[in-house]
């Protein structure tokens, strides 16, 4: 039997990396493997994805995992995006592992026809390693419920993180938290069956335009695209430390800033995307982070 798994995750959260530690904790488990990512710009907190493959036989497909076994969200806010729709395509009697401090019913009210598994991955991250890096406790978590071997999974960890480069702390603090994450959890016996119908396609209406540009303007692409949704972390200033340097203003990569009429600094929360540079370069620190709620 195939196990087919889907991650999506958000970029910079470690997607790619848990798609590799899975797959090579299958292969450390005896199993055929496939695991390779998608993505496309590369930015930080735009929405990602990547898949893995198991088998006991050999695997002969091939391509993207339309219909997997196991979907693996590393964000519970790509639920209510249309554009990930991550749980598209996840087989009847399938798995949905999902990182979320919210009950099943909350992430998973949609399909009533899957198992929703919901684990707090990020606040175990930052217990562990200090910064949301989700690789190896989704990994973790996705071998628990197919069955993987807690043994194989920690080879799989240490292997792959430390082809990355990371640290010997950095390892070590890793092999934690996915120990932590498997422990938490139970295997299941998956039994799936593939969804009837075929792959919505999205259609996308050009606009041309006399100045030599076009704009794409379906919802949810180009300039109607909003990246508030992204931030794992919520930037704030606090105006009685601020004296109004404009260094916050000059550093945002992403224009999220804005002087308003009253000469202060007002951050656009519909495309702030939480990367806290804002905060690095505040010389009085008046700018603070707070964990977003994910799910709304």
């Amino acid at each position: 039997m195939i196990v087919r798994v889907r991650f999506h995750g958000r970029g910079g959260q470690g997607a790619k990396t848990a798609s590799r530690i899975l797959g090579t904790a299958a292969f450390n488990a005896g199993h055929f493997i496939q695991d390779f990512p998608v993505y496309g710009a590369e930015r930080r907190g735009a929405p990602v994805a990547s898949f893995t493959r198991f088998s006991d036989e050999e695997i002969t497909e091939r391509g993207f995992i339309f219909s997997p076994d196991v979907v693996a969200v590393m964000d519970d806010s790509l639920i209510v995006d249309p554009l990930a729709n991550p749980l598209a395509g996840l087989r009847k009697g399938g798995c949905a592992v999902i990182n979320t401090t919210k009950g099943a019913d909350a992430v998973g009210g949609a399909r009533k026809d899957v198992v929703v598994v919901p684990v707090a991955l990020t606040e175990q991250a930052l217990k562990f390693l200090g910064k949301p890096v989700l690789s190896a406790g989704i990994a973790a978590a996705v071998a628990r419920v197919s069955g993987i071997k807690e043994e194989s999974l920690l080879a799989g960890v240490d292997e792959e993180l430390r082809e990355v480069g990371l640290s010997e702390d950095m390892v070590k603090r890793n092999l934690e938290f996915a120990k932590s994450i498997y422990g938490e959890l139970a295997p299941l016996k998956l039994k799936t069956e593939e969804l009837p119908g075929k792959e919505e396609l999205v259609p996308l209406a050009l606009v041309v335009s006399g100045e030599g540009t076009e704009d794409v303007t379906r919802t949810g692409n180009s300039t109607v695209r909003h990246t508030g949704n992204w931030r794992t972390f919520r930037p704030a200033i606090d105006y009685e430390k601020c004296t109004d340097c404009m260094i916050c203003y000059a550093y945002c990569p992403e224009s999220a800033m804005s002087v308003g009429s009253d000469g202060r600094v007002k951050i656009d929360y519909d495309n702030c995307k939480g990367c806290m540079i804002c905060l690095t370069e505040c010389p009085l620190r008046a700018i603070s982070q707070t964990r977003e709620g994910g799910l709304q």
